[in-house]
């Protein structure tokens, strides 16, 4: 029997039930991707091994307006078809609005786009439409003082992972909003020439003590951001306070000096992918004895000593790996 060390191995079909439960027991290997992948194999909804690795199922990002500076052609001008628009940097103007950069802490943002109806796998080719103010709280295109310019604007097509990074700055907080970034989710780069064909418009929230170290670490830069971050909350905020940004609040970690980093996870609800994986039973090692909360799948056969795996109610597996002797395989 080979031994399997990553759940990379454990995604293929010719891996045995026992070399995929030992691999989920090592906690190194323990990615969600990685994990719902093997998960798949083994017919289950979901598994932690005997490292506790757990997580919360991905959800659909609520749908929020654009607001009035959407740029989409949806409200005014439409930016979707400038040449130029599709780019990681979106700090600068482009094409003929110049090359003016918008000042502003350095902040990377960065949105792992994930299908809500097929396990939370990755929206590769899917397409984000990113916008949000400057660090005086003032929209390009429209805003006065910047209506010939179209930075903090951008067009980027997720990767195999689902992923897309821009490279932008620290948006102001203007009176009666939170700070927040734009964006639209398209389901092609053909599609994303207008605001009309977005298959989601929401928004991400930044956190309250980056953005307070932001706007007093660069005050003059932003000014008016403390006092109106200090004057709204997310409670207060209209577009956040239905769930408090629940799913829409970034990880960010950084310092003004060495820039930000945001990160969200984007559900977005798409085409139900079929599932080719063989079922449970064909692995011939796994009895469902009931569905129902806390069914039990009882791992025997020829391996009689990999484990036990519990289903709980509450999403939720928990596999307990047996005693080893000799090295750890991990």
């Amino acid at each position: 029997m080979k031994t399997v060390t990553s759940f990379g191995e454990v995604a293929s079909h010719d891996a045995t039930l026992r070399e995929t439960l030992t691999a989920l027991s090592c906690p190194a290997s323990a990615s969600r991707r990685g994990v719902v992948r093997a998960l798949a194999l083994l017919g289950s909804a979901g598994l932690a091994a005997s490292a506790k690795v757990a997580w919360s199922a991905c959800s659909v990002i609520p749908s929020e307006t654009g607001g009035p500076y959407p740029g989409d052609g949806t409200n005014g001008p439409n930016v979707l078809t400038q040449s130029g628009i599709v780019r990681q940097d979106i700090r600068p103007s482009f094409g003929s609005a110049g090359a003016a950069t918008a000042a502003g802490v350095a902040l990377t943002v960065t949105l792992q786009l994930v299908n809500t109806n097929s396990g939370c796998g990755a929206h590769a080719g899917y397409v984000v439409y990113l916008w949000h103010c400057d660090a005086l709280g003032r929209y390009s295109m429209y805003s006065a003082g910047v209506t010939a310019q179209n930075y903090l604007r951008g067009v980027q097509v997720a990767d195999s992972n689902g992923m897309v990074s821009f490279t932008t700055i620290f948006p102001g907080c203007y009176s009666g909003r939170w700070p927040h970034i734009h964006f639209e989710i398209y389901s092609s780069q053909a599609a994303a020439v207008s605001g009309t064909n977005a298959v989601r418009t929401s928004q991400l929230a930044l956190p309250q003590a980056a953005s307070a170290e932001v706007y007093s670490g660069q005050s003059a830069v932003y000014a008016g951001s403390t006092s109106n971050l200090n004057a709204i909350s997310l409670a207060r905020d209209n577009v956040f306070s239905d769930t408090l940004a629940a799913t829409q609040l970034a990880t960010t970690t950084g310092s003004v000096a060495t820039g930000y980093n945001a990160t969200l996870e984007v559900g977005i609800a798409g085409a139900v992918v079929a599932n080719t994986v063989p079922s449970a039973p064909a692995l011939g090692s796994v009895t469902i004895h009931q569905m129902q909360s806390n069914a039990n799948l009882n791992v025997g056969g020829a391996d009689p000593t990999a484990g036990a795996v519990t289903i709980s109610n509450t999403a939720f597996l928990e596999f307990t790996a047996p005693a080893q002797t000799g090295a750890a395989r991990c």
